[in-house]
């Protein structure tokens, strides 16, 4: 009797935790997963406060493609709105960002139609795509703080910070979707 109330008292909690489902599955995918990446804090951090679904690589690349896309959005809307370039240099450079910035946003609004449709019989395809549209958002990201140079540093440095937090997090979703793509797309 004594060494069945010891048995009990002592490995019931370990039987309990090795049989209970680990619900930090989605956080500790999302830590290794980060890592790596190209900005591991930032994406630890926009990863692990996203509010949907970051259980799988999949869930993971679409999440860090919805995150790229609304800072993107919100970046090129603030473009739009907020910055007023004050010669003829940094008006065309602006509107030269906003074009690019509205590039960006289909590029990566592609990116993530895609994600979301993904098929075995045309994964790779479907995965160079993404690959291909993260990396021309990025690209459109870095021309547009390129196209800066040689404007006031007032304008250009308010334009670079919000930007460069684009690319960053693009920079993430496009290392997020190789992941996806080296895993061959399994736990989609």
């Amino acid at each position: 009797m004594a060494t069945t109330l010891f048995f009990l008292l002592f490995f019931t909690p370990f039987l309990y935790s090795a049989s209970a489902p680990n619900h930090n599955a989605p956080q500790d995918l999302v830590r290794s997963s980060c890592i790596n990446a190209s900005y591991p804090s930032l994406c630890l951090r926009t990863l692990s406060s996203y509010s949907g679904p970051t259980g799988t690589p999949r869930d993971l690349a679409q999440a860090a493609v919805k995150v790229s896309l609304a800072r993107a959005r919100k970046a090129s809307t603030y473009l739009k709105t907020s910055v007023t370039g004050k010669s003829k240099r940094e008006r065309a450079a602006l509107s030269d960002c906003v074009e690019q910035m509205a590039e960006s946003v289909d590029e990566l609004s592609k990116t993530l139609s895609e994600l979301k449709h993904l098929r075995g019989e045309t994964f790779e395809f479907q995965m160079s795509n993404a690959r291909t549209w993260v990396s021309a958002a990025l690209t459109y990201e870095d021309t547009c703080v390129d196209g800066f140079e040689g404007v006031d540093r007032e304008v250009k440095g308010d334009v670079k910070k919000k930007i460069t937090n684009v690319a960053m997090v693009t920079s993430n979703a496009l290392y997020m979707i190789r992941r996806l793509d080296e895993s061959g797309g399994l736990n989609r």
